[in-house]
């Protein structure tokens, strides 16, 4: 994006505003199926007696191989997921009437049981419409063929429902109860005018022993939901297929990168109904419920790819979006998709041929989702997760307070002038967040930011000095955060987590807990507080542990610490009896950051591969060459490498490595056509007989594999492409810019097996919306764009945690 000239801001400045209405708890989860550990308030969640921020992430058990969903599910749990969310496709389940199946992909009794082994709690969202960009929504096509008034209380349409009903809580009905991991039920999806009806599933769901205690509906669109029945939920996409090809950046997706009390969004499944094309909203209040809190469970993970309009959501739009969530006063982060996946058979995609605006691709639904079909993270994980690590570790103090907005904020969508950020306080203390951040339409710097930020105490300015605020900054500052008995007045640095002393409090054995901050690309990290510095040291694993007295820490004025982040630096405070530890992290090592405490303790690693806690708690690490895994160790102060080895089950292990495959000449297609159809004036995707015309093909065979997990990435340019194997189509793909994983493991295939690729060329007049780099090199020539760029075989073993040497 062009640079912008910078900004000077008027004052920032914003006063706390206490909650306006009293604190109240429904009978969902407490009178009415109450649970062990969950229950809900009118302004958060509980768990186990505490407020709490839960994080969802959606992935589709029927669309990941079975052997790879406890990883996924691992995966998810290290980047801070406490719930995974799954819609219950009940096509992928029941293609002939009468015949449900259960079985190897389909066992949803054994997709909860994994996720409890990986210490996730379940939102199993049954529908029975679901859409999930599947055909008919999710209904088998006996079910859509049916002469019966769908999604109503028609008899006839419950009668085929209520089989389905008890055929699923057949498999479920036993894990569901008060101690289980099974924590929501979602009734439908995007219903908007039949409230009635979402109360009769629920008693028919609740009659088959699908009982949880939270019933959630999806609530934008203005929804009319049962009062008091449901959790409505909300969500929020940085851009979305489901506009037409020729429109610009929608203000229903705009919105989400500015604070806001507006949770509705109109936008969402707006391609299946008519929806105002409005601008930025008035204000509503703080709670879109009366009786329940703020909470999402669609928060743009990604984007997926439909044929006409192919968005590319960047990690750091996705992060923005969940910030601004939190900021606004979120009650339950809930993203979609927080893995992508493979639609399990041909055929089950939404599309032009069975009656939907949108046509998606048959096979691939990678969604570009934070962890991709193929198990490949997307940059969007590592802002996601140190995201998630603050809501574990400061969760039950943020999650009671409300969200105030500054008294000078943006009411326009169009405002790249005046900063984004708000605040949450309970009066005494609180949280500033700032996002300064948005695809397509350049922000500039906003120079000399400083806040003027009144609690009950008075007013605090800060920074000390003023700072310039780049484009790209997410940040999340503390106001009188207490640690240990020590209190920051303010940071300029973002905490992460708690290490040690994890009730943010000196231990009972008198371990002195360690607050570990990430500083921010640009701002000096500056801390205000009247403790002592007892010391100061480098935490880098390369350190000198006897260095003198540094020069990385200087005192500008009266109890403002300045701190040169750098390198990791950790500070020693006392204030009276209180003692702290602070670690600051520099902004360039932030994406290697992880928080994992799935195994009961919190860790702190950097690492730039996948990392996630096995069933014994040790480290895993999915990657083609050694990895170079640190831990901070709180003994010693500083960050230590991990010993890792591959393991394996044989006497020879996998090996990784990454080889290019010789593809050999192509087959030229006959040339394509600038248009294969349309519907509603959006262009169609090629038929496969098109595909198979027009597409230019490469055949070629893998190198024998080592026994490590295996993808195959394609470099690539073009229109559509589609992988065989021995003449069967297996997965498919819409160029969008970015390379294609596959995972190849998934596809079983024999050691003699033909791969073919084939990619049908972009014709210059095709009527497709591409990202600005796809859409840049599109038009670089006149003729329709093919490309191969390369073949490679990634091979990537898990690198395991060595046990200490006794």
């Amino acid at each position: 994006m062009p640079s912008q000239p910078a900004i000077r801001p008027a004052l920032l400045e914003v006063v706390h505003e206490p909650w306006a209405e009293p604190l109240t708890r429904p009978a969902m989860a407490r009178a009415v199926d109450r649970h062990a550990r969950i229950a809900l308030t009118n302004r958060y969640v509980e768990v186990a007696g505490r407020p709490a921020i839960p994080v969802s992430g959606e992935l589709h058990y029927s669309r990941i191989p079975r052997a790879e969903w406890a990883e996924r599910l691992r995966l998810m749990r290290s980047g801070g997921v406490t719930v995974v969310a799954a819609y219950v496709l009940w096509n992928h389940h029941e293609p002939e009437q009468g015949r449900p199946t259960f079985e190897g992909g389909l066992d949803v009794a054994a997709f909860v049981r994994t996720a409890a082994e990986a210490g996730l709690d379940v939102v199993l969202r049954i529908g029975p419409w679901c859409h999930g960009e599947v055909r008919n929504g999710g209904f088998p096509d006996w079910v859509q063929e049916a002469p019966v008034e769908h999604r109503t209380d028609d008899p006839a349409y419950l009668a085929l429902v209520d089989p389905w009903f008890a055929a699923l809580g057949a498999q479920v009905a036993s894990l569901c109860g008060p101690e289980s991991n099974v924590i929501g039920i979602q009734l439908e999806n995007e219903l908007y005018d039949q409230p009635g009806h979402l109360v009769t599933l629920k008693r028919m769901a609740r009659r088959h022993g699908l009982v949880a205690p939270i019933y959630t509906a999806t609530a934008w669109g203005g929804a009319d939901l049962p009062v008091g029945e449901v959790l409505p939920l909300y969500g929020g996409y940085g851009d979305g297929f489901w506009v037409d090809a020729d429109h610009d950046w929608d203000t229903t997706f705009r919105e989400h990168f500015f604070f806001s009390h507006t949770w509705d969004d109109p936008g969402i499944g707006a391609d299946l109904r008519a929806h105002p094309g409005i601008g930025r909203r008035p204000e509503t209040p703080r709670l879109p419920s009366a009786s329940f809190p703020a909470a999402t469970c669609e928060l743009g993970g990604g984007m997926a790819t439909a044929y006409h309009r192919r968005p590319l959501v960047g990690g750091a739009d996705v992060a923005a979006v969940a910030h601004n969530k939190i900021g606004n006063g979120s009650g339950w982060q809930g993203y979609y998709m927080y893995a992508g996946g493979t639609n399990p058979r041909p055929a089950l995609q939404e599309s032009h041929a069975t009656g939907y605006p949108n046509d998606l691709p048959e096979f691939d639904y990678d969604f570009h989702a934070p962890i991709g079909a193929a198990g490949r993270l997307s940059d969007g994980h590592a802002a996601l997760r140190r995201q998630h690590a603050f809501l574990a570790a400061f969760g039950d103090r943020l999650a009671p307070m409300p969200s105030t907005l500054p008294s000078n904020h943006p009411t326009s969508v169009d405002d790249t002038e005046t900063l984004r950020w708000a605040i949450r306080s309970d009066g005494a203390s609180g949280w500033l967040f700032i996002t300064w951040q948005q695809p397509h339409v350049p922000l500039p710097t906003i120079r000399d930011a400083q806040f003027a930020v009144t609690l009950d105490d008075g007013e605090r300015m800060l920074p000390h000095r003023p700072v310039d605020v780049a484009p790209g900054t997410i940040a999340h500052w503390p106001l009188n955060l207490e640690v240990g008995g020590v209190r920051l007045d303010w940071a300029t640095a973002s905490p992460l987590t708690v290490l040690d002393g994890g009730e943010a409090r000196v231990g009972a054995d008198g371990a002195v807990p360690t607050l570990v901050l990430v500083a921010e690309a640009g701002i000096p990290v500056e801390l205000a507080t009247i403790a002592t510095v007892l010391s100061a040291s480098d935490a880098s694993a390369d350190a000198p542990r006897d260095a003198p007295s540094p020069a990385f820490v200087t005192y500008p004025a009266p109890d403002v610490i300045v701190v040169d982040a750098e390198q990791p630096r950790l500070l020693e405070l006392r204030q009276g009896q209180g003692r702290l530890r602070v670690l600051v992290l520099p902004a360039a090592s932030a994406d290697q950051v992880w928080v994992l405490d799935a195994s009961g303790r919190r860790r702190l690693v950097l690492c730039a591969d996948p990392v996630f806690e096995d069933e014994r708690g040790r480290l895993a690490v999915r990657a083609s060459a050694a990895p170079d895994v640190l831990e901070y160790s709180t003994g010693i102060g500083c960050l230590e490498p991990v010993a890792v080895a591959i393991e394996s089950a044989d006497s020879s292990k996998p090996v990784g490595r990454v080889a290019s495959v010789a593809v050999g000449e192509p087959t030229p297609g006959t040339p394509p056509p600038a248009s294969y159809g349309e519907r509603h004036g959006r262009a169609s995707a090629p038929s496969r007989d098109e595909v198979a015309r027009h597409g230019t093909s490469w055949t070629f065979a893998l190198p024998a594999s080592s026994g490590a997990r295996r993808t195959l990435e394609v470099d690539w340019a073009g229109d559509v492409a589609r992988l065989e194997v021995d003449g069967v189509v297996v997965a498919d793909r819409f160029w969008d810019g970015t390379p294609w994983t596959i995972g190849l493991d998934a596809l079983d295939l024999a050691d003699d097996a033909q791969l073919t690729l084939r990619i049908v060329p972009l014709h210059p007049d095709a009527a497709v919306h591409l990202p600005e780099v796809a859409a840049a090199r599109r038009a670089l020539v006149d003729d329709p764009l093919l490309a191969l760029d390369g073949v490679t075989v990634v091979e990537a073993p898990l690198w395991t945690e060595l046990p200490p040497v006794e």
